[in-house]
């Protein structure tokens, strides 16, 4: 990403970091390719994709902010996230939503 969880540099690396946070996901590695140039190219190199951030889960590469958003629309991140043990957030927010 550019920038850092705490401090993202760009809408899309904020993006990215806001959602992965609606869905209570804290816990999550992140490497500002702002700080090292060879890094930046490589990992487009790596995963043929021209653009950052980058997400991979569990070491998979799923692809950038676009893709994430539209898994987290459609409900497939709910499930990806269900296949690596962690339960997203937004199933306890909906179950709130329910009983009110």
């Amino acid at each position: 990403m550019k920038g850092s969880p705490a401090q993202p540099l760009c809408g899309f690396s904020n993006a990215v970091v806001q959602i992965l946070r609606l869905h209570g996901v804290e816990d999550y590695r992140a490497h500002d390719v702002l700080q090292d140039p060879d890094l930046r190219q490589g990992i487009k190199d790596y995963s043929n994709w021209p653009t950052i951030p980058q997400v991979y889960l569990n070491g998979e590469f799923v692809g950038g902010c676009d893709i994430l958003l539209q898994m987290h629309q459609n409900g497939d991140l709910v499930e990806e996230l269900k296949k690596l043990g962690i339960r997203s957030a937004l199933l306890d927010a909906e179950k709130d939503q329910e009983k009110k």
